[in-house]
């Protein structure tokens, strides 16, 4: 059995600074993934998670405080990977995979393309990247969970406001068509959704317009796996009460 969760922390240092290690003890997952550190490998605070019993692995973006992904695990990795083979993706620190005897786990951190066209044109292409490199991976590693922030709220159901944010990065029709796709054709199961069919639980709330008070969220953090896998999904939630950052952790219960 082991417990895994995702997080996008909005900037590592900062939730340190806030007692997220506390609440890691008595959480206690056997795996965390990480996005969004915004920090050099150099300036994270490594002793904490040591003390606390954990291997970490971490790939930065060459961009100062910006992006950053990581994987914490209570069991040493077999083997750690760094990056998808492109340096254009790479420099933004966005994939890390850590392998174990019996799967393998990503902690993964997509573009989001709020910033406008440039940004939108580079998620999208981020996205058909990721997605033959999964495919190609799959062929050597079947049993994968992919965990991380995704950017895309897949289905209405995801959003709080549908019909006035259809047209708004993160739930625009071609994100959502490759959310689908990718689903079907590279064989993953949304864990959250297969076990959880309520309306109105999001993973991500703005800063602005007390959003968060009023849950006018997204769900936008997934824990993804191998549609092989599907039977030893045990529980999956979103920790909606942990506000270290603007993401809550996603967490999933897989029995191996």
């Amino acid at each position: 059995m082991k417990n895994i969760i995702t997080y996008n922390l909005n900037g590592i240092r900062s939730v340190l600074r806030k007692g997220f290690s506390k609440w890691l003890e008595i959480e206690n997952p056997d795996i965390l993934c990480i996005q969004e550190t915004k920090a050099q490998e150099s300036q994270i605070e490594k002793i904490i998670f040591e003390n606390l019993g954990y291997h970490q692995y971490w790939f930065s973006a060459k961009k100062k405080g910006y992006s950053g992904v990581g994987i914490l695990t209570k069991q040493k990795a077999d083997k750690v990977f760094y990056g998808v083979n492109n340096s254009k993706f790479d420099d933004e620190g966005r994939f890390i995979m850590a392998d174990f005897k019996d799967f393998s786990v990503i902690s993964v951190y997509h573009p989001s393309g709020s910033s406008g066209d440039l940004r939108q044109n580079f998620k999208m292409e981020h996205l058909s990247y990721f997605q033959n490199f999964i495919r190609n991976l799959k062929k050597e590693r079947p049993n994968l969970i992919i965990s991380g922030d995704y950017n895309i709220a897949h289905k209405e159901i995801d959003i709080h406001n549908p019909k006035r944010l259809k047209k708004t990065s993160g739930f625009l029709p071609e994100e959502r068509l490759w959310f689908s796709n990718f689903l079907e054709n590279e064989k993953f199961i949304d864990s959250f959704r297969f076990l959880n069919k309520e309306r109105n639980i999001y993973s991500w709330w703005s800063y602005r317009g007390k959003a968060r008070e009023k849950n006018l969220g997204w769900r936008i953090d997934y824990n993804l796996v191998s549609e092989n896998l599907k039977d030893k999904i045990i529980e999956s939630k979103i920790l909606k009460n942990i506000v270290f950052s603007d993401h809550s952790p996603v967490f999933l219960k897989i029995d191996f």
